[in-house]
């Protein structure tokens, strides 16, 4: 985008540049030959006049008198009364020349090199082309300038609508005082909220459904498991059996779900906590420090955890925002390994969260700080899209963990591991 966008401008500057500088230019070369005849035919003018008036005084013709309207490098023919009169240089091959009738059917005749015209001809040309040079190079840094201005906002968007696509939900605040791509920042945020909604209803309704489903088996198969002691044997095999069809039934259930989970995750991979979580503070590290506080980063070498690396980022970050907003003191972002689980935490020193929100925290539009009570809800949804769940575990102080599923065999195949460093 931005290649073509200088293109286009650079074409427009040469384009104006030709159209403007060509009659320019003849226009500037002709202006100076006129001035060059100009000055000669005022110079042969003032001397057949002083001719006109020797010879209307019955006075020979006398070039002193004239030498003043002579040029240093022209010569001067006079005819008259048959005779010709000839004084100065020659002039060269080409020459500038201007002619006069006098009385008594006599000629002036005026003659200068044109090597000088030709001269101030080429520095005219010359500082028309430096003009033009000037013009485009100016065309040129406008259109770099231009099309950083305008590509960039543009890069921001397409990474926005790819963010967007990868389930990141959260609303983009940036604008760029430019009013289309502003309605394109707008339609992106307002499809953002509208596919989070949706999303979050979609993963609510298969998270009842399968408890409902769950529980009317567990119902079923209890029932079925008690008519299969019944006394009558044909009673008993037909309870057997059909408890056999239950079980069947919440097999399958269970692969349509855990189909379900590896869908929402198709994304996931292994992770090693320690950078992915370094490189995440280092984009926090500056925001909050410009607030008078410290972020410190403490996870273990070697934690792995499968997840989304753009989901974790945003759902981490969506913490730290949190925690940045509504805390106060260090905030630390923490990890370790518990029952086949990494739990990841993001804890601060403020005055926690209060009673009456502590429930509410992660429902749409619930807020203790006056903002949108957006935040949390997506980060939820992110992280439960890669198959994990986020909790407040404490509300006093507020710490927020994120529950990861620790990657299997089949996951870590081909994951380049580090080399030991010290000889075992």
């Amino acid at each position: 985008m931005r290649r073509r966008i200088l293109r286009a401008i650079l074409l427009a500057v040469a384009v104006t540049g030709i159209v403007l500088g060509l009659p320019l230019g003849y226009s500037a070369l002709t202006l100076v030959e006129d001035n060059a005849r100009g000055d000669l035919t005022e110079n042969t003018q003032r001397i057949a006049t002083k001719f006109d008036d020797q010879l209307a005084n019955r006075e020979g013709i006398n070039l002193e008198a004239v030498r003043f309207a002579i040029p240093t490098d022209g010569r001067l023919t006079v005819v008259s009364g048959g005779a010709t009169t000839v004084t100065g240089p020659s002039p060269g091959d080409d020459p500038l020349s201007a002619e006069l009738p006098i009385a008594q059917q006599g000629t002036v005749r005026l003659e200068i090199p044109s090597a000088p015209m030709h001269t101030t001809q080429a520095q005219v040309a010359g500082l028309v082309l430096l003009l033009l040079a000037l013009s485009v190079g100016t065309g040129t840094v406008v259109a770099l300038v231009t099309a950083q201005t305008l590509a960039r906002p543009l890069g921001h968007v397409a990474a926005r609508a790819s963010r967007l696509g990868a389930g990141d939900f959260r609303a983009d605040e940036q604008r760029y005082n430019i009013s289309e791509l502003d309605a394109v920042s707008e339609a992106l945020d307002t499809s953002a909220t509208a596919l989070a909604r949706l999303v979050q209803r979609e993963r609510e309704l298969v998270g009842d459904v399968s408890h409902q489903l769950r529980s009317r088996l567990t119902a079923l198969q209890l029932r079925l498991e008690a008519l299969a002691e019944h006394p009558e044997p044909e009673t008993a095999l037909e309870a057997r059996a059909a408890l056999e069809q239950a079980e069947r039934l919440a097999a399958v259930l269970d692969e349509l779900l855990a189909a379900a989970r590896k869908a929402r995750a198709v994304g996931a991979e292994p992770l090693e906590l320690r950078p992915a979580l370094n490189l995440i503070a280092e984009e926090w590290r500056e925001q909050v420090k410009s607030h008078g506080r410290t972020l410190r980063v403490r996870v273990p070498d070697g934690l792995l955890a499968r997840a989304t690396p753009a989901r974790l980022r945003e759902a981490i970050g969506v913490l730290l925002d949190n925690a940045l907003r509504h805390g106060e003191g260090p905030v630390v972002v923490s990890a370790r390994s518990e029952e086949g689980t990494v739990v990841v935490e993001v804890s601060d020193g403020g005055a926690g969260v209060p009673d009456e929100l502590a429930a509410h925290i992660f429902e749409r539009g619930v807020s203790g700080g006056g903002s949108t009570g957006v935040g949390l809800a997506l980060a939820r949804a992110l992280v439960d899209a890669d198959g994990g769940r986020l909790e407040l575990s404490t509300a006093r102080p507020a710490t927020f963990a994120v529950f990861l599923p620790v990657p299997k065999a089949q996951d870590v195949v081909g994951i380049p591991w580090k080399a030991p460093s010290t000889p075992r």
